[in-house]
């Protein structure tokens, strides 16, 4: 069974409670591994936890809307939430003997007890475009609490998923800028059969909107195969696929350096990250893919 904490000094005692019953079944410097979620977990959360299970002794798996990510535009009650649900996709999961795991699920005010921080980090440059632009102030509120999780919770190594790729290049760059003593690991996208990479949004796609979301996976696969023809073909490859298809509103489609994630050159070759977002119908889902330019 996992353990719930609700407050931080909860979650920061159930840690040291785990590290001292694994030391003393004689695991000498057991680790933590950390997922920050805003619950809604899926398949997709799920393989953060296996792989977090993989590189830690004790998983903590932070459940946590954070309305200070969210803007002005952006329905926040709308977000699904269900800690049950959550807690017990979590238990059907759960290795004892192998791990433990931790849920941490703060209040609002258990966060920001006295409202939203003074101080905040702020995403720069490279959170300005893309996810940033789209939603302005975005990627400071999301910056601004995983450094408070990572605070609280002192992990090893946290964990991300690729389906993100803006947001988790922030994070990596913030703890190599802060000197924040963790580790980050991304793990890839996972998808459903058909190509659609898995999001809490998901459960909001009607069944027309549900067949025209597979757009987004077709483009990039497209991208993909302009790849060896340089950028221009890649863009208009990705761009073909998405015309015709009434129920989808590209909002970017965009190539970046995976070390800067700013737009690439014309002349640029290599490793590059090919970044997709469109409202489907009233839903607004995100996708991406490595490509090779050559």
């Amino acid at each position: 069974m996992t353990e719930t904490a609700d407050t931080i000094a909860g979650v920061r005692t159930l840690i040291s409670e785990a590290k001292s019953a694994l030391a003393a079944s004689g695991i000498a410097e057991p680790t933590v591994s950390l997922v920050p979620t805003m619950g809604a977990l899926h398949d997709g959360h799920l393989a953060l936890v296996e792989r977090a299970r993989k590189s830690g002794n004790i998983v903590v798996v932070s459940v946590f809307v954070n309305p200070t990510q969210f803007s002005a535009s952006e329905d926040l009650q709308r977000y699904p939430r269900d800690l049950e649900s959550d807690r017990a996709i979590l238990d059907s999961v759960a290795r004892p003997g192998e791990s433990a795991t931790i849920v941490f699920a703060p209040s609002v005010d258990e966060m920001y007890p006295n409202g939203p921080t003074q101080t905040t980090v702020t995403a720069g440059r490279s959170g300005s475009s893309f996810e940033g632009r789209s939603r302005a102030g975005h990627f400071d509120g999301v910056l601004t609490v995983v450094a408070k999780l990572l605070n609280i919770v002192s992990p090893d190594t946290v964990f991300f998923g690729r389906k993100d790729a803006q947001q988790a290049f922030l994070v990596g760059r913030m703890i190599t800028d802060l000197n924040i003593d963790t580790v980050i690991e991304v793990v890839e996208t996972v998808r459903e059969d058909d190509g659609l990479a898995l999001s809490s949004r998901n459960r909001f796609l009607g069944d027309k909107e549900r067949r025209a979301s597979l757009v987004l996976s077709h483009m990039l696969e497209a991208a993909e195969s302009a790849a060896d023809r340089g950028i221009d073909a890649v863009i208009a490859a990705a761009q073909s696929v998405a015309m015709g298809e009434p129920l989808v509103q590209i909002d970017y489609l965009a190539v970046v350096d995976p070390a800067t994630f700013l737009p690439v050159d014309d002349d640029f070759r290599g490793r590059a990250v090919v970044l997709v977002a469109a409202r489907v119908g009233s839903t607004r889902l995100i996708d991406n893919e490595i490509i090779y330019l050559a």
